[in-house]
Formats: structure tokens, C-alpha cells, sequence
């Protein structure tokens, strides 16, 4: 593989469960953003939002994923926020491919809804706050390499086939052997 699959999206959109899928398939590593930052922090990303507030947590997301975008080749997931910051593009344009994996609104929100561990959705409306990044972030999405929709009729194994086609198709020589 010629570098990194990053997955960008919204949350919810299983940037997470699609990019393990994909990494299983073409058997190199996997590597969650989110996960290495609240490992290396010793917290949730909803108490590193509590104690240090947005702007703290996205330095600490652009210092890991340089970290891991310097790695081996691989698929790497992202947080919602992480492709909004522009040297975070500049660093995974530089360091492989970037797929956005989208979907619409109801298919996000049906995902996300129960789930207390999305800080920027403990607002009074939460739907309507979804609404907003969806709208915010979808022109900054769009600057990706690759764009994949992504809906709830199709499950993670689904998704990361199509996933691969579509690098396949629009990127011939970036899944071969460097």
C-alpha cells in the first residue's frame, strides 16, 4: 500500500467499524484516533472536552495523528472534527488518502442519539446541533480524496468492499505494494 487510508466523517457514520473492516481485508493495521488520544490522556474524549475544552482536544488530535500518519502503512480513523483543521488536511494529504465516508442525517442520528460520549451533542437539541456540523462540515468533507456514501441499509463488511472498489477504481496503484 503507497500510505495511509484515513476515514473522515461525521460521527456516527462507522468510520470506526468501516476502517477496521477495510484494515481486515487488506490485512495491514488499524488505528482509531480517538482511541489513541484517550489512551495517552488516561480519559474519555467527554472528560477531556469537560476539563480542557474543544480547542485543547483537537491540539492533542493533530499531534496524534501526525504521530500515526507517520507510521506504517495502514487504515486510520478519525474524529468528526479532525479533517475540519486545516493542517490535519495538509498532514493526511501528505501521508496517503483521505475517504469520507458520508450519510444523511437520520442515519446519523439514529447512531448517535443514545450515545452520551459525543460531547459536542450534549446540547438543549441535540438532532438540531447534528443538523448544524452536518451542514457546517459537509463543503470541508468534500475536499477529501475519495467520497463514499454510506446508509443504513448497508452493514460494515458492505460498506468497506465498496470502500476498497472505489479506492481501486479512483486510485489503481495505491493499494499495491510500495
Amino acid at each position: 500500500m503507497q500510505g495511509q487510508i484515513v476515514m473522515v466523517g461525521m460521527m456516527g457514520v462507522g468510520k470506526t467499524a468501516v476502517g477496521q473492516e477495510i484494515a481486515r481485508h487488506l490485512g495491514v493495521v488499524f488505528t482509531d484516533t480517538d482511541a489513541e488520544i484517550e489512551r495517552a490522556a488516561a480519559m474519555s474524549i467527554p472528560e477531556i472536552f469537560a476539563r480542557d475544552g474543544e480547542a485543547f482536544f483537537r491540539d492533542r488530535e493533530s499531534l496524534v495523528l501526525s504521530r500515526l500518519l507517520e507510521g506504517r502503512s495502514g487504515v486510520i480513523s478519525t474524529g468528526g472534527g479532525a479533517w475540519i483543521q486545516p493542517q490535519n488536511q495538509a498532514l493526511i494529504r501528505a501521508a496517503g488518502l483521505s475517504l469520507w465516508l458520508d450519510a444523511d442525517l437520520e442515519t446519523l442520528w439514529q447512531r448517535v442519539r443514545q450515545r452520551p460520549t459525543r460531547p459536542l451533542l450534549l446540547t438543549e437539541d441535540p438532532r438540531g446541533t447534528l443538523a448544524r456540523l452536518i451542514e457546517q462540515r459537509s463543503p470541508v468533507y468534500a475536499r477529501a480524496d475519495l467520497h463514499l456514501k454510506s446508509d443504513s441499509a448497508s452493514d460494515v463488511e458492505t460498506t468497506a468492499r465498496r470502500a476498497i472498489d472505489l479506492i481501486r477504481s479512483a486510485r489503481p496503484r495505491f493499494l499495491e505494494e510500495k
